[in-house]
């Protein structure tokens, strides 16, 4: 069953260049694993969240699918997966997602808060800033722009609404804050290794640019 969703997961995603591909879903499917493990979580169902929290996202295929999940309760029910945990599943990636958590939305369930843990933290570290500058670079952005700074105090409607102005404007916006959004005691402690690299990096970059006025911002954005 796993299997024969993971297939069409891999026919739905595989060509997306937008950092949310296939690639992204093995890594989350991996890392969720690794969560279920330690936290005694059901494995089916955090298999079919982790494999499937992408496939309706609406910046690939528009709110409609989004608050519908049609791709999700097609794959499903192809692989005739269980009614019940077609409901978890659908239930939690309801849940999943930055935007989500804007909207006041947060996962229930072990096997939900796993996945989003392990989403959030494939959004930093290396391949954070990696998947990050991909999503900008698809939407015609810039990696960094001195001139622009990030919006603060983000809401869902600004969020949803357009890509960051860069792809340090996004790190400041939604990545520098999933550390502390974790759900578990694993995602905790994964994010906390991963968040630091991301810090490191825009240290770096604001020295090797020569913007003082963001290194100074960044401090007191960390205080």
């Amino acid at each position: 069953m796993i299997d024969e969703i993971k297939e069409q997961v891999y026919n739905l995603l595989n060509q997306d260049n937008s950092g949310h591909g296939m690639d992204h879903i093995d890594r989350v499917l991996r890392l969720s694993l690794t969560f279920a493990d330690k936290e005694k979580a059901n494995i089916t169902v955090v298999s079919l969240i982790a494999l499937l929290h992408d496939v309706d996202d609406y910046k690939l295929f528009g709110m409609d699918n989004a608050e519908n999940l049609t791709n999700a309760k097609s794959f499903m029910n192809k692989a005739k997966v269980d009614e019940e945990i077609q409901k978890q599943v659908l239930s939690e990636i309801k849940c999943i997602g930055y935007s989500k958590l804007l909207k006041g939305f947060r996962p229930k369930t072990i096997e939900g808060k796993i996945v989003s843990d392990a989403d959030m933290c494939d959004a930093l570290g290396a391949n954070g800033i990696l998947r990050v500058y991909t999503y900008s670079m698809k939407n015609g952005k810039p990696f960094f722009d001195k001139n622009i700074f990030p919006i603060e105090n983000i809401d869902a409607e600004k969020y949803t609404r357009k890509c960051a102005d860069s792809s340090v404007c996004h790190i400041f916006e939604k990545i520098l804050k999933l550390k502390d959004l974790m759900l578990t005691d694993s995602g905790k402690a994964e994010a906390q290794s991963r968040h630091q690299i991301i810090v490191d990096f825009l240290h770096h970059l604001f020295e090797e640019e020569n913007v003082p006025e963001w290194t100074k911002y960044l401090d007191e954005y960390l205080k």
